[in-house]
């Protein structure tokens, strides 16, 4: 289904099978994800139409009216900013449209609506407040539970900024008050650049909001932490996405040619495989790296004081880009071109080399020259 959508070919309506508790992964995984990727807004169109017929309570008329920038009207004593459920997305897409609001409603209460995980990335900015709104990945149902908690918090008379987020499912299901609800959509907006998402997302706020330069930020609460005093802060995570690995021993050589500059700290990840796989590359490196087993906003603290940051296309480049920390970042398994100009970080002190296809040892070969 998805390839007959990309080549043009959508069909009339989802098959009721795919809406099946276990097709959820896959449909969401393959179908919605893939569509997304590709930041095509006649995709966005194909999305849309199919979704909204067998997601409860979704408006397809709705969603093709507010996808429409416009200014906003009026002055809210509340303004919700909905998270985009990954880290790395808050980062680059959902900080920028904050900054962008604390600046236009400078008297309003802002509110961050989303996991606690990702809060605790703007946990210090005094002018943000929580609505802890957690997203399922699960059934149907599941992911759907989350536009009802959140619809159950926001009033007729709250602001709305929804920077296409997995807790509306990309603006379809109905939050609020029309009129009050503002629709970035990051996946059509800007459609004939090729300018990353930051730059994308303070473009639509000065539309919006009338405040130019809106930029992403972090507002971290400090973690403790023994750290050298100098170091490379490293993350080898892909996001459960292999393809954005590059092939072995790119892993070990990697670290082997960093720790002969500074010491190394490396975030271990979530566990399970990410963790074994880290552990054999600093092992077979002849390493001794500190380790990183905490919270991810633990861990971008430590990138923001770091001489330098490198790992794959995730969430610690857009940390480091927020911070103004020197970055190198290797970026591979993108589906479409469009892909990789959208996701890449926006800093003067970016490194972006891109693997397309993956060459272990044109990468390190660029990543020397970058050190």
């Amino acid at each position: 289904m998805l390839a007959d959508c990309i080549a043009g070919n959508p069909p009339e309506r989802l098959p009721a099978e795919l809406a099946a508790d276990e097709c959820a992964r896959a449909l969401f995984g393959v179908l919605v994800e893939g569509l997304a990727d590709r930041f095509d807004p006649a995709l966005c169109e194909v999305y849309a139409r199919l979704f909204s017929a067998v997601l409860p309570g979704a408006d397809f008329d709705r969603y093709r009216r507010v996808r429409e920038p416009r200014p906003v009207e009026r002055e809210p004593r509340r303004v919700f900013v909905l998270s985009r459920v990954t880290l790395g997305a808050d980062i680059a897409v959902t900080s920028v449209l904050m900054d962008a609001a604390k600046r236009r409603f400078r008297a309003a209460g802002i509110v961050f609506a989303g996991p606690h995980k990702n809060f605790e990335l703007f946990a210090a900015d005094a002018r943000l407040t929580h609505a802890p709104v957690d997203y399922r990945r699960g059934t149907l149902a599941d992911r759907l539970a989350a536009a009802q908690d959140l619809a159950a918090l926001v009033t007729g008379e709250d602001l709305v900024i929804d920077p296409d987020s997995r807790l509306t499912q990309l603006g379809l299901v109905p939050v609020g008050n029309e009129r009050n609800y503002h629709l970035f959509e990051s996946r059509s907006f800007g459609a004939e650049t090729d300018d990353a998402l930051p730059t994308l997302a303070a473009r639509w706020a000065a539309t919006t909001f009338g405040v130019p330069d809106a930029k992403p930020y972090l507002a971290l609460r400090p973690e403790a932490a023994e750290l050298p005093g100098r170091y490379v802060a490293i993350s080898l995570g892909v996001g459960e996405n292999p393809a954005k690995r590059l092939p072995d021993p790119f892993e070990r050589e990697l670290l082997a040619l960093l720790a002969a500059r500074l010491p190394l700290v490396i975030d271990r990840g979530a566990g399970g495989e990410e963790r074994a796989r880290v552990e054999r590359a600093a092992e077979a490196a002849g390493v001794a790296p500190v380790w990183w087993d905490g919270s991810f906003a633990g861990f971008a603290g430590i990138v923001s004081h770091a001489r330098l940051y490198v790992g794959y296309d995730s969430a610690g480049q857009h940390a480091a880009a927020a911070a103004g920390v020197p970055l190198i970042t290797v970026f591979a398994g993108f589906p479409a071109p469009r892909m990789f100009d959208r996701w890449r970080p926006v800093s003067p002190g970016a490194t972006v080399i891109r693997c397309d296809p993956p060459d272990p040892a044109a990468a390190l070969a660029a990543i020397r020259a970058a050190l």
